[in-house]
C-alpha cells in the first residue's frame, strides 16, 4: 500500500472545500483512509494548517463509558456487579480520561497543543484554534447537544461539517437537530457519570434529551439529495464536507416530518 503523505492529505482537504479561516468539527476514521505516513499526527497537522491560525477545528472527544450500566455501555459486567462500576468508575478529568471509540486522531487531538477539552464528563468535545475556548467553555451537563452546547455554538458561528471515512451516524451536529425538532417520541432522560464536586468524586445524575442516532444516516441521504455537499477522496476514504446550519435546518424538518 502506497504511504499517504501530509501533502497527500492536505491536496485532498483543498480539494474538497477547507480553506483558511474556516470553523470546521471533523469526524475521521484513520484506518479508512489508508496507510498514513505518520498516522494521526499527520492528520491533525494536515487539518490545522489547512485552516490556519485563524481558523478552528473542533472533534468530539466523548468519554462515554462513563455513564451509568443501564445505559448498556459496560454489557461486559454482570447486572449484579454493575454498582461496582458506579462506585469506582474514575471522575472524569479532561486532561487525563480518554475518548471511547472516537477513534485514533481524535485521541490524539484531545492532548494536541494548543487544544481545549469541554467540561462534559460523557460527551466532550476538544477544539483548537481562534474560537476553541468559546466552543468548549460552560458545557453544561444536561444541555449536551442543544443551543448553547457546542454544536449549537458551531450554529452560530455558521461552521462546516468535514467527515472522513465515516457516514451521517457519526455525524454529532445531526444531535443539535433532535433538540430543535419536535416530534411524538422526544423525551428526556436520567444519566450518570462520575465528577469532582466540590473536592469529591459523585456519582452525579442529571437529566437530559435522550437521542440515538438510529436515523442519521437516512437524514444524510436526504439531506444530499437536496443539497451541495462536497465530495472528494483522502487515500480510500471518502470525504463530505457541508455547511453546518444547512444541516441542522434540514434534519429539523425532516425529523418532524419522519419521526414517531
Amino acid at each position: 500500500m502506497k504511504p499517504i503523505t501530509k501533502d497527500d492529505i492536505s491536496a485532498a482537504l483543498k480539494v474538497v472545500g477547507v480553506h483558511t479561516g474556516q470553523t470546521l468539527m471533523v469526524h475521521t476514521s484513520l484506518s479508512k483512509i489508508g496507510y498514513v505516513c505518520g498516522g494521526a499526527q499527520t492528520v491533525i497537522q494536515a487539518l490545522t494548517e489547512a485552516v490556519g491560525e485563524c481558523g478552528t477545528i473542533m472533534m468530539p472527544t466523548q468519554s462515554w463509558k462513563n455513564l451509568d450500566p443501564e445505559d448498556g455501555v459496560h454489557d461486559e459486567v454482570a447486572v449484579e456487579d454493575w454498582q461496582i462500576i458506579r462506585d469506582n468508575w474514575p471522575a472524569y478529568d479532561k486532561q487525563l480520561t480518554p475518548t471511547n471509540t472516537m477513534g485514533a486522531v481524535a485521541e490524539m487531538f484531545r492532548s494536541w497543543p494548543g487544544t481545549i477539552r469541554s467540561d462534559h464528563p460523557a460527551r466532550s468535545v476538544s477544539a483548537w484554534g481562534r474560537h476553541a475556548a468559546y466552543l468548549t467553555e460552560n458545557h453544561d451537563l444536561s444541555n449536551i447537544f442543544g443551543d448553547g452546547s457546542p454544536i449549537g455554538k458551531l450554529y452560530e458561528l455558521d461552521g462546516w461539517v468535514l467527515l472522513i471515512g465515516v457516514g451521517y451516524n457519526k455525524n454529532t451536529s445531526l444531535h443539535l437537530a433532535d433538540t430543535r425538532a419536535e416530534y411524538p417520541g422526544k423525551h428526556n432522560c436520567i444519566e450518570h457519570s462520575a465528577i469532582i464536586e466540590k473536592g469529591r468524586r459523585v456519582w452525579k445524575a442529571y437529566e437530559t434529551l435522550f437521542v440515538d442516532g438510529e436515523d442519521f444516516d437516512q437524514i444524510g441521504a436526504a439531506f444530499e439529495e437536496r443539497y451541495d455537499v462536497h465530495h472528494a477522496m483522502m487515500g480510500t476514504a471518502a470525504l463530505r464536507l457541508m455547511r453546518q446550519r444547512e444541516l441542522v435546518d434540514f434534519a429539523v424538518e425532516w425529523i418532524e416530518k419522519n419521526r414517531r
